[in-house]
């Protein structure tokens, strides 16, 4: 497939576009027009201004057959690209649609973060039905997402009205895990090749604590949520999850701490120790992911546990008296049926957690099924993402987040799910960039965010080795942080 620009360079938005449509492929980019790229497969976007008019036009052909849509748009129209970018898009949707017969029920918002754009429109003072009108009429999206977005960004919009402007969140990172289940691209290494490293890298990982928390308490920022994740956080013993724990509770000002999540993850990974650990030092909220409630589908993604031992460390942590438990469902799992899906949804719902996350299978490039044979087409993805959402809401659970990511099957999100008021204020905060989220650890990524919306990212080194290598370097780069907290936040 050749995409051919003539008259503009809207390339990132229109080859995502096209992307919706024909996955996992490799395009040529031309922008010189020649009779040679017209021979096989071509999408041709064309944008020819004249003295009043812009003309735009979408020509496509796949395998022979040739469909052709055209707008024009007045030279002074507002925001003349932006709106150019727009129509060719929607153009380019069409000719797609009619010669591929698929459907993408996001239209073209290819972005990662919808619901942004829905809570932009609200603050703009904008009505349900204008928004659904935009986003239907506009941008293509089909009414079923417009419905589920615009919920979730209602339910946002209530559990951020008590939001400080001076407040933070805290992300600990712990990369490791007992082993690397097959769908993961994280940036994690398994305890069984790495577990000499562990001790040093909890060390380390306090002195960075303590450091930060030096560097924050002077500023007045005030910490509002804190989140451990990874990796598998309970890879860890209980006394090095108590030894991180403690050196927060003790360096930083918790007095205005809303939440505090711990990622239990993995079910081999949990026990009571571990769990009593965990809420005696301030946690009120963990999650504990089956991802599917049958167990050969665990065993062909190399995840290993089994359904009883997640059922088991679900009840061990109701007991325990943790406030709010989360649980990840992933759909389009191999081997996995929409049947079997909807035997795992219903059973997870049975257990009334709190919280329960529907991912949609993304294969990335680091992930090891990428390097086996599993196939995702006709993945029935979007039928268990259906189903899901469909009893979710019956049984009184409302969406409070949601994204998307790149090589994501039939084009399709992740979503939190909620009882009412049990939102995970850290989640919403990390979707829609209004909060500024330290990060310390491995591969964590620090993002801090202005007073007038702009954002600045800090990356700590990737791998455990690394980070505990080049650590007095690294803590020198938090002096950008302090640089930018005391010019922009404060």
């Amino acid at each position: 497939m050749t995409l051919i620009f003539s008259g503009n360079d809207f390339k990132y938005e229109l080859e995502s576009v096209v992307k919706l449509f024909i996955p996992a492929t490799l395009f040529d980019i031309c922008h010189n027009v020649k009779t040679e790229y017209f021979n096989g497969d071509f999408c041709f976007l064309r944008r020819k201004r004249g003295k009043e008019k812009t003309y735009l036009y979408a020509i496509c052909r796949i395998n022979g057959k040739s469909v052709v849509r055209a707008q024009s748009i007045l030279n002074s129209t507002d925001n003349y690209e932006g709106s150019c970018e727009i129509i060719l898009a929607r153009l380019l949707f069409m000719c797609l649609t009619e010669l591929t017969g698929k459907s993408a029920k996001w239209g073209i918002l290819t972005g990662i973060r919808p619901v942004k754009r829905i809570n932009k429109l609200l603050d703009e003072g904008m009505s349900k039905n204008s928004i659904e009108h935009e986003l239907s009429n506009i941008f293509l999206c089909d009414k079923s997402k417009i419905e589920i977005a615009y919920k979730t960004a209602v339910t946002q919009k209530r559990a951020l009205e008590n939001m400080s402007r001076n407040s933070f969140s805290l992300y600990i990172s712990i990369p490791f895990c007992p082993s690397r289940c097959s769908y993961c691209s994280f940036v994690s290494q398994s305890v069984e090749s790495s577990i000499g490293l562990i001790p040093e890298y909890v060390d380390r990982l306090c002195d960075e604590i303590v450091y930060t928390a030096n560097m924050i308490l002077c500023k007045g920022l005030k910490l509002d949520t804190i989140y451990f994740g990874g990796g598998t956080p309970t890879s860890l013993e209980a006394n090095q999850l108590e030894k991180i724990m403690k050196a927060i509770s003790r360096h930083f000002d918790l007095s205005a701490l809303r939440e505090y999540t711990v990622e239990a993850g993995r079910a081999d990974t949990i026990t009571k120790e571990k769990l009593e650990v965990i809420k005696s030092c301030g946690a009120d909220r963990v999650s504990i992911n089956p991802q599917t409630m049958n167990d050969s589908v665990l065993k062909a993604i190399d995840r290993r546990h089994t359904v009883k031992q997640f059922i088991d460390s679900y009840k061990l942590a109701k007991e325990i008296g943790f406030e709010s438990i989360n649980t990840d469902l992933i759909a389009g799992l191999p081997t996995d049926t929409v049947q079997s899906f909807m035997k795992t949804v219903d059973e997870i719902i049975s257990l009334e957690p709190e919280n329960i996350t529907v991912h949609t299978l993304s294969i990335k490039r680091a992930a090891d099924l990428n390097r086996k044979s599993y196939t995702v087409i006709d993945n029935p993805a979007e039928q268990m993402v259906d189903y899901a959402s469909k009893r979710l809401m019956e049984s009184g659970y409302d969406p409070y987040y949601l994204y998307r990511q790149k090589n994501m099957l039939e084009n399709l999100e992740n979503i939190g799910w909620s009882k009412p008021g049990k939102e995970s204020l850290y989640n919403i905060y990390i979707m829609e960039e209004n909060q500024s989220i330290i990060a310390l650890g491995a591969g964590a990524s620090t993002k801090l965010v202005a007073g007038d919306g702009h954002l600045k990212r800090i990356f700590n080194y990737k791998f455990p080795l690394e980070y505990i290598k080049h650590f007095d370097i690294m803590l020198r780069k938090k002096n950008e942080a302090r640089e930018f907290i005391e010019q922009n936040i404060l």
